[in-house]
């Protein structure tokens, strides 16, 4: 008689979690980790695999910088390792960020052992799923140790789910030598397609508009979609406007339709785009504000249509159909749509006018550097950007002209060009990246310099310095402040940059007279590693 017990089922195999979570890294393509170790998480990295990369920050903001810009630039989660309560409390400003910009990112903090974690020990977090929020979509302390590797593909998949953006896991350190079962990598839709029905509503609207105007956003770059928006546009013969305070450029600023750059205050939105009757705000909020203002939020008569991939966003604009999605996706439906009868060009954009040398003695203007800048480089080059009070300079006279050449943050916070920079230059070498940095903004990450000098990237970072916080002194009006009204705490005197770029093992030099300016910034954009320039600036 044959036996006819079963066989026994097979057991699985257990490794040890540090080798499950290295296994699910590396099928997430996340073989770069961004840190700054601690003794809690020392025990991730013994026997530290050799096809990974540890890319070192000196400060966790800084970490947090690097991740962020190498995230964007991939189109992929980074991987993020900080130290407990005190790493993440550092990195907070940049995980702000990281929020703001939608960069999805797995952070994971070193936890203590979880024997002594009812004694309250040296250098635990107390409440470590809680500290970073609201800036993170999701974060967890696994309860078991078995459960982490399940936890870091969840907060994968989180990540980068639209609207895609940072999360957190707190791992206590002795986890990671504990057997577990291992993980296999899922395939997670990441793109959803916006209603059809929206989609023709929004196409309808710019079929029967008269004078149609096109906000631009973030979201467009961040989806691959700078093609299909020119594409749209054109059909269209749409004036192209880019948001305001917008972390990426979607749209050629060259191109015939490009019409400039609306202001974050409500009033000056509607008075530029007063002549048109269709407004189509196109992976931006609609609209982003940094003073209070008052009246209405689009000229009067006008319709407001939008498509972005955010649902928060679409529920707080105030008025207009908002269809939610990826905006790639829904960009190639309203192409399929049929093109509805050409109309008449807008009138082009007034030329900028160049600006002028300075006069002998005097320090050159920050239009002058930017202007000359822009005649050196070559286009295809990328700029991460932190000089918020010579951003509408930088609009005039550095003009963006292609797709993934231009990052800045979100936020406001500053502390994320510097570093974005190197994350940037890491996720596409050979690129030329030109970190173009107030003098302000660069001591908020300064060390991202000997990031950027240990892994000899090709970074040119120029530095404006106009020894004040100028954005502060210039904003000041709006609050009340006079002409010659002292504003405290924002004169930035005794700045070396040429010297903190020696102390971090980068070339560094020093412009202050214009007729040198072009030689020198042509030479730090050959330069085969890091350079430094700083410019004196009026």
């Amino acid at each position: 008689m044959p036996d006819s017990t079963p066989p026994a089922a097979a057991v699985p195999t257990r490794i040890t979690v540090r080798e499950a979570v290295l296994n699910l890294l590396r099928a997430f393509g996340m073989t770069s980790i961004f840190g700054n170790p601690g003794s809690t998480e020392l025990p991730l990295f013994l026997d530290f695999p050799d096809d990974f990369r540890y890319v070192l920050g000196l400060q966790e903001a800084v970490v947090v910088g690097m991740a962020d810009g190498h995230a964007q630039a991939t189109r992929n989660a980074a991987f993020v390792n900080l130290h407990s309560a005190a790493g993440v409390g550092h990195a907070m400003g940049n995980i702000f960020t990281a929020h703001k910009n939608r960069t999805p990112m797995v952070i994971t903090a070193g936890q203590q052992a979880r024997s002594i974690l009812p004694f309250d020990p040296f250098l635990f977090s107390g409440q470590a799923t809680e500290l970073p929020k609201p800036y993170v979509k999701w974060s967890i302390e696994p309860a078991r140790a078995e459960d982490v590797p399940l936890a870091i593909a969840r907060a994968y998949y989180v990540a980068m789910t639209p609207p895609r953006g940072p999360v957190l896991v707190s791992i206590p350190a002795d986890d990671w030598t504990v057997l577990t079962e291992p993980v296999p990598p899922r395939r997670v839709s990441t793109r959803l397609r916006p209603e059809p029905a929206l989609i023709e509503q929004l196409g309808a609207a710019l079929d029967r508009a008269q004078r149609p105007a096109i906000v631009i956003g973030a979201a467009v770059d961040r989806d691959a979609a700078w093609a299909e928006a020119v594409q749209l546009a054109e059909r269209h013969n749409a004036r192209v406007f880019a948001a305001p305070m917008s972390g990426r450029c979607g749209f050629p600023e060259d191109h015939r339709l490009f019409a400039g750059f609306l202001p974050a205050m409500r009033e000056r939105i509607v008075e530029k785009l007063a002549s048109h009757d269709v407004i189509f705000a196109l992976g931006a909020p609609a609209f982003t504000y940094h003073v209070e203002g008052h009246g209405p939020h689009v000229p009067v008569g006008a319709e407001l249509v939008q498509m972005i991939d955010d649902p928060a966003i679409a529920a707080w604009a105030p008025v207009g159909t908002a269809a939610i999605g990826s905006i790639r996706l829904g960009l190639l439906d309203l192409l399929a749509r049929a093109a509805p009868p050409m109309r008449e060009a807008p009138p082009p954009r007034e030329p900028v006018v160049r600006a002028t040398p300075p006069a002998a003695g005097e320090r050159m203007s920050v239009t002058f550097a930017l202007q000359t800048l822009a005649d050196v480089r070559d286009a295809h080059s990328i700029v991460v950007e932190e000089a918020p009070s010579s951003r509408s300079a930088m609009q005039q006279h550095l003009p963006i002209l292609h797709s993934e050449t231009f990052y800045t943050m979100c936020s406001g916070g500053l502390g994320h060009g510097l570093p974005a920079a190197v994350g940037v230059s890491l996720a596409k070498p050979g690129a030329r990246v030109i970190a173009l940095i107030g003098d302000g903004s660069a001591m908020y990450a300064i060390q991202a310099l000997w990031s950027a000098a240990q892994l000899k990237l090709p970074i040119t970072v120029v530095v404006l310095k106009n020894r004040r916080y100028a954005a502060l002194q210039e904003f000041g009006a709006v609050f009340g402040y006079g002409p010659g009204d002292t504003v405290a705490g924002t004169d930035l005197p005794d700045l070396d940059f040429v010297a903190l770029a020696a102390g971090h093992g980068m070339k560094g030099v020093r412009v202050s007279q214009a007729g040198a300016l072009r030689s020198v910034l042509a030479d730090a954009l050959q330069s085969s590693g890091p350079m430094l320039v700083e410019i004196d600036v009026a």
